[in-house]
C-alpha cells in the first residue's frame, strides 16, 4: 500500500482542521479589526461604565467605559504580533546557534550549551519579568524578551537532529570533496531539521501568547491605552466587578484561551503528520 504523505495525514486529521479555523478566525479578526467596530478601543466614556452586554456594546464596557469587544479584537492583534515576532527571533536565534553547536562541536558546542542550560535553569515566568522590569516595557521589549528567552529550547532541539545528520555518508561526502561548511549546513543539514523547528514554532507561538498574557498582567508589557487580553484581565480582576461584571474578565480570558488551544491543538496535529513513527510509539507506551 502506497504510503500516505504528510499533507495527506494533515488533512485526514480532525485536529489539524479544528486548530486551523480557530487560528484563522483569530487571523481574520485581528485584520479587519478596524471594520467589526464601531468604537475606539482606547475611548474612555466614564459615564458608561460597567455597562452590561448590549446591542450597542455587545460584550459590554469594562470601568473606564471601554468597548470590550472592540478591545477584545484589537487585541488579537497584539497577540498575534507578540507570538509571530518572538517566535521568528527565537527560531533565528536557536537554528542558526543549534545548527553552529551541532556541526562544529568541541568547544563551540559547549559554550552555546551551557548558555542553553544557563537559560533553561531559570523559571521562564521569572526570566521574563526580570529582562521587561530591566526596560521599559513597550511591544518591542516584549517581543524580544520573549524570544531571546525562548531560544535555548529551539537550539537543543536543532543541535539534537544535527548530531544525527551531520554523520551520514552524504555530509562525510561532501566534506571530502571540499564543500564549505556554510554550504553543508544551509543545503544539507537545514533541510533535515525543518519538520521539528516548524512544529516547536507553532507551539511555542501558544506559549508566546501565554507569556505575553502574563506580562501584561503585571503591569510589565504592552502599555496603555494599547488593548491586551492580559491587561483587560487585570482591569476587571477585582472581585466587586468580578461578581458584578464577569464579562471585562471572562472575554479575554475566553479569547486567550482559544488562542492558545488552536495552536496547541494545530501544532500536535502538524507533528503527528510529520513524524507519524513518533505518533505511533507514543500511542503504544500509554
Amino acid at each position: 500500500m502506497a504510503s500516505i504523505s504528510a499533507a495527506q495525514r494533515l488533512r485526514n486529521d480532525r485536529r489539524a482542521w479544528f486548530g486551523g479555523a480557530v487560528i484563522a478566525l483569530l487571523v481574520a479578526v485581528a485584520i479587519a479589526a478596524p471594520l467589526l467596530v464601531n468604537t475606539d478601543p482606547a475611548r474612555i466614556d466614564l459615564t458608561n461604565t460597567l455597562h452590561a452586554p448590549s446591542s450597542e456594546h455587545w460584550f459590554g464596557t469594562d470601568a473606564q467605559g471601554r468597548d470590550v469587544w472592540s478591545r477584545l479584537l484589537f487585541g488579537a492583534r497584539v497577540s498575534l504580533l507578540v507570538g509571530l515576532a518572538s517566535q521568528g527571533l527565537a527560531l533565528a536565534l536557536g537554528v542558526v546557534l543549534g545548527l553552529v553547536a551541532g556541526y562544529r562541536g568541541r568547544w563551540t558546542d559547549d559554550v552555546i550549551m551551557r548558555c542553553a542550560d544557563v537559560t533553561l535553569a531559570f523559571p521562564s515566568l521569572l526570566l521574563l519579568i526580570a529582562m521587561s522590569a530591566a526596560f521599559e516595557p513597550s511591544l518591542a521589549v516584549v517581543c524580544v524578551v520573549i524570544g531571546v528567552v525562548g531560544w535555548a529550547g529551539m537550539a537543543r532541539l536543532v543541535r539534537g537532529q544535527v548530531l544525527v545528520t551531520r554523520e551520514l555518508d552524504y555530509v562525510h561526502a561532501m566534506r571530502a570533496l571540499g564543500a564549505h561548511d556554510v554550504r553543508i549546513l544551509w543545503r544539507h543539514l537545514l533541510p533535515n531539521v525543518i519538520a521539528p523547528v516548524v512544529i516547536a514554532a507553532t507551539l511555542g507561538i501558544a506559549g508566546a501568547i501565554m507569556a505575553e498574557a502574563a506580562l501584561s498582567f503585571l503591569g510589565l508589557g504592552v502599555q496603555p491605552p494599547t488593548p491586551s487580553w492580559g491587561a483587560m484581565i487585570a482591569d476587571g480582576r477585582d472581585l466587586a466587578q468580578l461578581r458584578g461584571a464577569p464579562w471585562t474578565s471572562l472575554a479575554p480570558g475566553l479569547a486567550i484561551g482559544a488562542a492558545v488551544l488552536g495552536f496547541n491543538v494545530f501544532g500536535d496535529a502538524l507533528r503527528d503528520a510529520l513524524d507519524p513513527r513518533g505518533a505511533q510509539r507514543a500511542a503504544a507506551t500509554l
